[in-house]
């Protein structure tokens, strides 16, 4: 039988990131929390937690904390059902999303959930084709991800779709692109990356030259704004969503290099099958919302 205050204190050193501030939170004392950790891991047999910096759970201890969240999240709906109160319980869903669905639509679509009920959100920012892999871990409840496909236990919704263009300056493009958009150019050229785990410029690339190449000068940008203003500053080129450079693109500030050629991603919503109300209701509003953001 496990013991759920035992399977808290893992859960908050995990999400706080160390021992010390997992005892703050649960107003017990640093020891307290290992002890009770240690019984955890006495009662199944085996170590469930790194005692690294940050400590960082085994498979064990990651398979008992998505546990944990599941049960945790029904128990908050059903208190939240069982009291009809919005103050009785405070929610926190632990969601994945992309950067620029959070730059873009994401805070305006889930606004009216959050005047509505007591939640908290807790966001997990990674590539779209990465926040899926937190969704297999149990690390989140739900998240938006490129995948269509759903995971076993979890249901999938499609939310819209993301344009991106390839763009510069035209100052960059009669520079570095005056004979055109080349393979050879392209790599010579110097471009702008979010991270490396983002595929995007390479699938342009692969789509325009039918092959497959990882050898770009790029600068490497995790963040939407600064990304967007050295591309619009003149310095690099990028693929850039449409949400974010339709008033450039209007007054000739950037230019398309590759004119009516585009990468679209099409964006689902993710999440554990479950009937808990927050999640439920969270889920039910990101829907509706989010078309007015994202074409179909």
């Amino acid at each position: 039988m496990l013991d759920y205050k035992h399977l808290e204190a893992l859960a908050r050193v995990v999400q706080e990131g160390g021992f010390e501030r997992a005892a703050r939170v649960l107003f017990l004392t640093q020891s307290a929390v290992s002890q009770r950790i240690r019984l955890l891991e006495e009662s199944c047999g085996q170590i469930l937690i790194s005692r690294s910096t940050p400590p960082m759970p085994t498979p064990a201890g990651k398979a008992l904390l998505k546990h944990y969240r599941q049960v945790k999240l029904l128990e908050d709906g059903l208190s939240a059902k069982l009291t009809d109160s919005s103050d009785s319980t405070r929610t926190t869903l632990v969601i994945g999303i992309n950067a620029d669905s959070l730059a873009h639509w994401f805070i305006p679509a889930i606004k009216p959930v959050l005047e509505r009920m007591d939640l908290l959100i807790d966001l997990r920012v990674d590539d779209q084709e990465q926040t899926h892999n937190y969704l297999r871990e149990g690390e989140v409840i739900g998240c938006i991800s490129s995948e269509a496909s759903p995971m076993q236990g979890c249901r999938v919704e499609k939310l819209g779709t993301m344009t991106y263009r390839l763009l510069a300056t035209s100052a960059f493009i009669n520079h570095w692109f005056a004979d055109g958009f080349s393979l050879e150019a392209s790599q010579l050229a110097p471009a702008v990356i979010f991270n490396r785990k983002d595929r995007l410029h390479h699938q342009f690339c692969e789509q325009c030259f039918g092959t497959n190449s990882d050898a770009f000068s790029a600068h490497y940008i995790p963040a939407p704004e600064q990304f967007f203003e050295v591309i619009a500053s003149g310095h690099c080129y990028g693929m850039v969503p449409d949400w974010q450079s339709t008033e450039l693109l209007k007054s000739g500030q950037l230019q398309e290099i590759v004119p009516g050629t585009t990468i679209r991603i099409a964006l689902y919503w993710h999440c554990w099958n479950l009937t808990a109300r927050p999640l439920q209701a969270f889920s039910q509003q990101l829907l509706i919302n989010a078309s007015q953001y994202l074409m179909d």
